[in-house]
């Protein structure tokens, strides 16, 4: 267990995307779900600095993020967490 939070960090320091669900043990709960807004976070501040969510229209967002998505590698099922926070916060 110890592992795979130590290697998330490391991830989350080197840029790279983050598991959604760190692993756990049968006898454990589950540790980590990450937001679309943490995800937001990790992903859109490794390049440049965040943008508020209230700065662009859905469709705008929509747009940007299929992009930033092909560019920063950012897998559908973080994508649409991300898109989800950018709607309903814009």
């Amino acid at each position: 267990m110890k592992y795979f939070k130590c290697l998330s960090i490391c991830m989350i320091l080197l840029g790279l995307s983050v598991p959604m669900v760190w692993a756990q043990a049968k006898d454990q709960k589950p540790v980590k779900v990450l937001t679309g807004e943490q995800l937001y976070a990790i992903n859109c501040s490794r390049c440049h600095t965040e943008r508020y969510p209230t700065e662009r229209t859905s469709a705008q967002w929509k747009t940007i993020l299929m992009h930033m998505r092909v560019r920063a590698n950012i897998p559908a099922d973080q994508a649409k967490k991300i898109l989800k926070y950018l709607q309903e916060n814009n």
